[in-house]
């Protein structure tokens, strides 16, 4: 693994560069140069957010959207976020009763929640937060002489994260190395991000695919293997060399889930097909530089039918009409609207979500009603109402 002289912190699923030319594949995606001002790399702390803010809120959002009330609530959910994290002394965030132990996946949410509001490490009104939560993540990141998984982030009492938390993590990771690449941490991320992105490229699968395990094999599933596209796309975008052999059987596994009316199933085999997964789908082939294909056309249309019927079910009163993973959906649905090429179709869904969001937030500014707990889901939450401020990388358009 090599690493260049020049950052890029494009998103995952950009629709288009600033300059509003299309980029063709994974591997010709631009980058940035780093001594760029933090203003123009999306990066500019508070100062930022305030003014992504205000473009948010202008020309393309929807007339009536709860702007401040949106805010607010991100607000709190990111106290929420740190008065969690203050429980455990490891930066990680605890799994409360009856709640499953995910300290490697949520703490890596809980990290790009911080960084999507606008703190960096050790800056902003989260930052010494959110490097304790990075300093969690390079302390979990197995050293060059492991034995049997060299660059796996892992933790012995985390059952349930497995490969999704190495992705989570190693994107976390990439996000936070745009960030302060010079610092002291800066360069043992830049370590550890580098070996984290070899095991993934190591553990592919023999069809194209990744499994819950960080070792190649015959095993496959779809939502382990978008996550990991994404953690690749931005160890690329930051400098590190991928190997394109590697997107490119990743793609054609993610184009061989679509079914022939345009969703994306659970794994190849399995014939169920959901919002989630194909927004999942979708991202993680515009991850590849595929944006205005006939899969992607195809997912949208899916997901268009799909959200229309559940909309139109839920007038009716019908029972079973909501998601079964609301916060997973959301997060993937958030950002596939989010580079559709017509923002309108954005906005409109958006001002409906938000607004179901900020209804659901508890007192104390959490969220609640997922099995992996209370900062799992608050993670989430914040950042879909982060998104549109595009402070965070994979959230530029």
């Amino acid at each position: 693994m090599t690493r260049g002289g020049l950052l890029a912190l494009l998103p995952l699923g950009l629709c288009a560069l600033a300059c509003g030319e299309p980029l063709a594949t994974f591997a010709d995606a631009p980058r940035l140069r780093a001594d760029r001002p933090a203003a123009e790399r999306g990066q500019g702390g508070e100062a930022g957010r305030s003014q992504a803010g205000e473009q948010a809120s202008g020309t393309g959002t929807a007339d009536g959207f709860p702007r401040a009330a949106a805010d607010a609530a991100l607000a709190r959910g990111l106290v929420f976020l740190a008065r969690q994290q203050e429980l455990e002394q490891d930066g990680s965030f605890p799994a409360g009763r009856g709640e499953k132990a995910a300290p490697v996946g949520i703490t890596a949410l809980g990290a790009l929640a911080y960084m999507a509001a606008g703190s960096a490490p050790e800056r902003g009104p989260h930052g010494q937060e959110l490097a304790r939560a990075i300093d969690y993540i390079l302390s979990r990141t197995a050293p060059p002489d492991h034995p049997v998984h060299p660059g796996y982030i892992a933790d012995e009492g985390d059952p349930a994260s497995r490969t999704h938390g190495h992705g989570l993590a190693t994107l976390a990771l990439a996000q936070a190395w745009s960030m302060s690449p010079r610092s002291a941490r800066g360069r043992r991320i830049d370590a550890a991000l580098a070996l984290a992105t070899q095991r993934i490229e190591v553990s592919q699968g023999l069809e194209g695919g990744w499994a819950y395990s960080p070792v190649r094999g015959l095993e496959h599933e779809g939502s382990v293997t978008i996550c990991l596209v994404q953690a690749l796309r931005a160890a690329r975008n930051v400098g590190l060399r991928v190997d394109p052999e590697v997107i490119v059987r990743a793609v054609d596994y993610v184009k061989e889930l679509q079914d022939e009316a345009g969703g994306f199933r659970y794994t190849l085999g399995h014939e169920t097909v959901t919002v989630a997964l194909t927004s999942a789908g979708i991202s993680t082939l515009q991850a590849a530089g595929l944006y205005n294909t006939d899969e992607v056309r195809a997912a949208y249309d899916f997901l268009w039918r799909e959200l229309a019927a559940r909309e139109v079910a839920a007038e009716r009163g019908a029972s079973g009409t909501a998601p079964r993973f609301p916060y997973y959906e959301r997060f993937y649905l958030s950002q596939a609207l989010w580079q559709n090429p017509d923002h309108s179709v954005f906005d409109r869904w958006n001002l409906r979500e938000t607004t179901r969001v900020i209804a659901a937030q508890n007192s104390d500014g959490s969220w609640g009603g997922s099995p992996y707990g209370a900062s799992y889901a608050t993670a989430m939450n914040c950042l879909f109402l982060a998104l549109p401020a595009g402070l965070l990388p994979i959230f530029q358009r």
